[in-house]
């Protein structure tokens, strides 16, 4: 019943080949980039109808590299200013940049779909998270299972908005996690630096769909 359908993921991923050629429009296309690719719940198959799709603009695979977040918001105001004219045609609907953000991001809804995207620029860190969740999920598959159940109970309760100061999709894996971290023997392992950065890394070199090859690329090299 939570789990969402196989055309809810095709029509995520449409989404994401028309944001790529929104972004080759503007960008044009060098090294293959820029490339607009998703974090959050849907990398980590823990997503719902209902959820948001969260994307990153990416300009190269650098995860030290440093963006301004001038170029970050200019950025966002020329997706934004295409994205307008989208809009004017009936395509989409509640394009919003957030500039003053901590993390700036434009905001648009998809007519068809009615599926809500974030658009940020270079959120590295974002899809690192999203990775190693994706990467621990697969560990076990009682941490997704508890994901979706927690997930539920708490939109159920009205404490899964962080604009509510409640608490967010992230915050509640991550409390998830944690609980199968302390049991007794441990159901999942710590989540050590050493080993899933590293794992994250090889994910984004690899052209494996599922990643099932990155552990063992990992400690292979």
């Amino acid at each position: 019943m939570l789990r969402p359908k196989p055309v809810e993921y095709e029509q995520r991923r449409t989404m994401i080949d028309v944001f790529n050629k929104i972004a080759k429009d503007i960008f044009g296309k060098k090294d293959d980039f820029p490339v607009v690719e998703p974090f959050g719940s849907f990398t980590m198959d823990l997503f719902t109808t209902k959820s948001d799709l969260d994307l990153s603009v990416n300009f190269s695979n650098d995860m030290d590299g440093q963006f301004a977040r001038k170029d970050k918001i200019s950025v966002i105001r020329k997706f934004a200013k295409v994205l307008h004219k989208h809009q004017s045609r009936g395509r989409c609907y509640g394009v919003l940049p957030v500039l003053s953000a901590i993390v700036p991001v434009l905001k648009v809804t998809d007519k068809g779909t009615g599926v809500e995207c974030d658009i940020s620029v270079e959120n590295k860190d974002g899809m690192s998270r999203s990775m190693i969740f994706k990467l621990v999920s697969s560990i076990d598959e009682r941490f997704q299972i508890l994901c979706y159940l927690m997930k539920f109970w708490a939109k159920t309760h009205d404490v899964n908005c962080p604009k509510d100061r409640t608490m967010s999709s992230m915050a509640i894996i991550s409390l998830v996690a944690f609980h199968l971290q302390t049991r007794h023997p441990p159901i999942l392992p710590a989540f050590s630096v050493r080993y899933f950065i590293p794992i994250y890394r090889w994910c984004r070199l690899c052209k494996c769909p599922e990643k099932r090859c990155a552990i063992q690329g990992v400690w292979e090299h």
